[in-house]
């Protein structure tokens, strides 16, 4: 594997990791400071992905994204995801389990019904770092310094954006520093943007969580456009 011009990594098989996934949930956003994108849906079908429904707005870090620790090759041009930074991740990650306030969701994804004692760990020091975990299980101190309490409506005055939701497996490795607790969820209003995650409306949420099926071995893709023209040849991305 070799450094292409400008820095950035390529490889002719860049896709290996993911090339049996069979849906594709993609966000492109104009540059790497932009907090909002497009989202789209695909299905593999044979070697070509196909799409699935239309554009969807949506909205992402406040300060735009970064690259972060996922499924392809790590790459060298372009601002990398760290705790705080206000960036939602970029790359390509496997979608992992859904959640909820509710009890069940009409999803054949793993869910994980929260409850007001769950809490995903932002503190890069914690041994629960970048995992949800329920503090009767790991005990006050395992969940001290958590800023994200997974029941938001119990925890912060109503608040929807966790209503339901899935987790994209950025740093799934719990790389110190490295940036945790990244999510789909729901959003505030069209222009609020978030702390890391990409939001949308809830029915487009609930859209995605009934279509997606773990035995496809989803995976959420988002890039800049201009890392998007670089890359989509070499990891076989759809054409846009």
């Amino acid at each position: 594997m070799a450094p292409a011009a400008g820095g950035r990594v390529m490889a002719a098989d860049a896709d290996t990791a993911w090339q049996a996934s069979r849906q594709m949930v993609l966000v492109v956003i104009p540059d790497w400071n932009t907090n909002h994108g497009v989202l789209r849906t695909y299905e593999r079908k044979g070697s070509a992905w196909q799409p699935v429904d239309g554009a969807q707005p949506v909205t992402i870090g406040q300060a735009g994204a970064a690259w972060g620790l996922g499924l392809n090759t790590p790459q060298t041009q372009g601002p990398q995801k760290h705790e705080g930074d206000g960036r939602s991740a970029a790359g390509v990650y496997r979608i992992g389990e859904a959640f909820g306030y509710a009890s069940a969701a009409p999803t054949q994804m793993p869910y994980r019904a929260l409850q007001v004692s769950d809490y995903c760990m932002d503190v890069s020091g914690s041994p629960y770092y970048n995992r949800i975990v329920d503090e009767r299980e790991v005990g006050e101190q395992g969940v001290a310094g958590s800023s994200e309490p997974m029941r938001r409506d119990l925890h912060l005055n109503g608040d929807q954006l966790y209503k339901v939701g899935f987790v994209i497996e950025h740093n799934a490795q719990g790389q110190p520093g490295a940036g945790s607790c990244i999510f789909a969820h729901v959003w505030r209003s069209p222009t609020d943007a978030t702390a890391g995650c990409t939001a949308m409306p809830e029915s487009a949420m609930r859209q995605l969580l009934a279509w997606l099926k773990p035995e496809d071995q989803p995976i959420f893709v988002l890039l800049p456009q201009a890392e998007y023209e670089h890359l989509h040849g070499a990891w076989h991305l759809p054409a846009l």
